[in-house]
């Protein structure tokens, strides 16, 4: 009896990000130190002066602020200000985000070219998250002609400089034989790439190879511990397919499954310290 694996067969778009910079104002690295602890009240008071003064990466976090509800209410139309005014700055990270917001209509018309033009100007610019997500729109055509070999550079562009969701898309298109000539090894490489990241799409795609023994030798356990890892990180197909795999263990694979999650905690630790 063969046993389906669930896969992600949509690209992941970055989320709005946050930033600061080396030679930031003490202000703003305080602001960013705050948001890490919590304290979104002190980070409101720490940016709000820089950001009306204006300082694009504290105008920026001034919009994620308003973005996630954090120290002030939820108002897409307020980040969606804040973001205009660092992005018509050049700001990168601002430009990138104004794109989100473009793209899934969040306090905007949705606009899909509005928002390959904003990626477009981010991705110019180095933004890893704007050349990824350019390379979605181009992937399904969306506010900008269907392109798979712009796409392709754009994954590859980002995922070669450490961007997980970038090197997920790139293993999904040589899983896929998209732009590429099919590679289930090189799918499985740039997988693993982004599963160490802890990208959950990622490391439940290596566990669908795992399970299938495409580009990887077929192994149960390595497939469950990478569904297990994915279902942590909220994957519902990591989920779905950590369950089926769970059932079809024995005790001596379990525990083999139960030292390797014992070892990934004690390394995501070690790197958190």
């Amino acid at each position: 009896m063969t046993h389906p694996f669930w896969r992600h067969l949509g690209f992941v778009v970055m989320c709005v990000c946050m930033v600061s910079s080396a030679r930031a104002e003490s202000e703003l690295e305080a602001g960013v130190a705050a948001v890490k602890r919590g304290d979104y009240e002190t980070a409101l008071k720490n940016w709000q002066p820089l950001a009306q003064k204006g300082n694009t990466n504290a105008q920026t976090n001034m919009g994620v602020l308003h973005e996630r509800g954090w120290g002030v209410p939820k108002d897409y139309v307020k980040a969606v200000a804040w973001y205009r005014k660092a992005a018509d700055k050049g700001n990168a990270t601002a430009q990138n985000n104004l794109g989100v917001f473009y793209e899934r209509g969040w306090g905007v018309a949705q606009d899909y070219k509005a928002a390959a033009e904003w990626y477009r100007k981010a991705a110019l610019l180095g933004d890893l998250n704007g050349q990824n997500n350019l390379g979605v729109l181009h992937e399904r055509g969306q506010g900008v002609p269907q392109d798979i070999p712009e796409a392709l550079r754009l994954y590859r562009a980002a995922a070669s400089k450490g961007l997980a969701q970038a090197q997920n898309n790139l293993g999904v298109f040589y899983e896929r034989g998209r732009g590429v000539t099919q590679d289930y090894k090189q799918a499985a490489v740039w997988y693993r790439r982004a599963a160490e990241q802890n990208n959950p799409a990622a490391q439940n795609n290596l566990g669908v190879l795992y399970g299938t023994g495409r580009g990887l030798t077929e192994d149960i356990v390595q497939a469950n511990f990478w569904f297990t890892l994915s279902a942590t990180g909220g994957s519902s197909n990591g989920a779905t397919n950590r369950d089926n795999t769970s059932r079809r263990l024995t005790p001596v694979q379990r525990e083999s499954v139960d030292k390797l999650l014992a070892e990934w905690k004690l390394r995501q630790a070690g790197r958190s310290s």
